[in-house]
């Protein structure tokens, strides 16, 4: 069952001598990207407030759109008659979509799930749609993204053994059909994803059993859905040595500082968050670890830079002042700057352990963030 994927290819660069993590070199139709990376999420062909110039100016190479949003709005027809995709939005880097699969879990109460897929009512006008393995392959088909994901269950925390025992089998069931749907498989490169909860034994089931069908790349899925933060570090760190060391990983919906450090050094590449544009549109900003609420008293007569060793375009030409005046005065502008630092920032951060990667200074230079627990064994490559 496993397929050729002409244009796509995963090449490790360099090792951490202490951890897992690794550096490499992603090739895709629409360009290269350098791994480990942040990716923005931009679920309805857009990342929220910011162009794809100011994406570019931020050193995004890859971001996100949502099949399950794009199919409600404006439909995957309007998009395959622009072009696909990057015509559509004007992106021409790489693009990966997600299957809806998030979206079934995070819908809970519009849907009904069985084996030939999710019936889920329409939140924007209450339509009724039919979500299968094979209807999710198509759209995405349509899209055309350079990678698409596999249609899953995801399911929520807490679930008891059983209740995971048969999603992992119905994860398992509609990947098959998702492989035999795909009728781009030169083109986008699908990828499969490890489900199993919080159960490591279920976790290596399903990783082994992804392995055996030979995709182009491999996803980390359902954490970040509810259970405390200690369980994602021990699934990504007992899941990650089971997926193929010459395949990219993604470990999907996780961007928070610890927690991509922590997850890169147990050999994960790729990590997408809405966290970066969220906090933007909220008056917070990401600077080197810490969160700033830029309504706070103390930023009013501050008038030096956000991150003076930033170099987005927020951080070279406005100061704390301005930003939290714009704010506190609800200004378009202030979302979309803040915006703009903070996806700068989390990119500036996994390039900067890529960087550290090839050094070998992983350990000490993002040692505030790895902490004790974090397996310092060799990586074995």
């Amino acid at each position: 069952m496993a397929q050729t994927y002409n244009s796509f290819s995963f090449q490790c660069q360099a090792w951490c001598s202490q951890t897992k993590a690794r550096a490499g070199l992603l090739h895709s139709p629409h360009g290269l990207i350098e791994t480990p990376r942040f990716m923005p999420v931009g679920t309805l062909a857009t990342v929220k407030t910011l162009t794809p110039a100011q994406l570019e100016a931020a050193q995004a190479q890859i971001i996100l759109a949502n099949t399950y949003h794009l199919h409600l709005q404006p439909g995957e027809g309007i998009v395959q008659q622009a072009g696909g995709l990057h015509h559509f939005m004007g992106w021409h880097r790489p693009i990966l979509t997600d299957s809806g699969g998030f979206q079934v879990f995070s819908l809970s109460k519009l849907r009904q799930i069985s084996e030939e897929g999710v019936v889920f009512r329409s939140p924007r006008d209450g339509r009724l749609i039919n979500l299968t393995p094979e209807r999710s392959i198509a759209i995405q088909n349509a899209l055309g993204a350079d990678i698409i994901m596999a249609f899953d269950e995801c399911p929520p925390y807490p679930a008891s053994r059983s209740q995971i025992e048969a999603s992992l089998e119905r994860t398992d069931r509609w990947l098959k059909r998702c492989i035999n749907a795909h009728t781009r498989a030169d083109q986008q490169a699908l990828f499969g994803i490890v489900q199993g909860g919080v159960y490591l034994d279920l976790r290596r089931q399903a990783a082994e059993s992804l392995v055996s069908l030979d995709l182009p790349g491999y996803a980390i899925g359902g954490v970040s859905v509810g259970e405390p933060v200690e369980f994602i570090h021990e699934i990504v760190a007992a899941t990650a040595p089971y997926l193929p060391a010459n395949k990219p990983r993604y470990l999907m919906g996780v961007g928070t500082y610890r927690e991509m450090a922590r997850a890169i050094a147990a050999g994960v590449d790729l990590f997408d968050c809405v966290i970066p544009t969220r906090l933007g549109r909220h008056g917070a900003a990401l600077v080197q670890g810490e969160r700033w609420n830029l309504k706070n008293a103390r930023f009013r007569e501050d008038f030096t830079a956000l991150d003076s060793t930033c170099p987005c375009y927020c951080c070279q030409n406005f100061s704390r002042a301005y930003l939290s005046h714009l704010v506190r005065s609800r200004e378009a502008l202030g979302f979309m700057l803040i915006s703009l630092h903070n996806v700068t920032e989390l990119i500036r951060f996994t390039q900067g352990i890529r960087e550290a990667i090839f050094r070998d200074t992983f350990t000490t230079d993002f040692a505030r963030w790895l902490g004790d627990e974090v397996d310092m064994t060799s990586s074995q490559h």
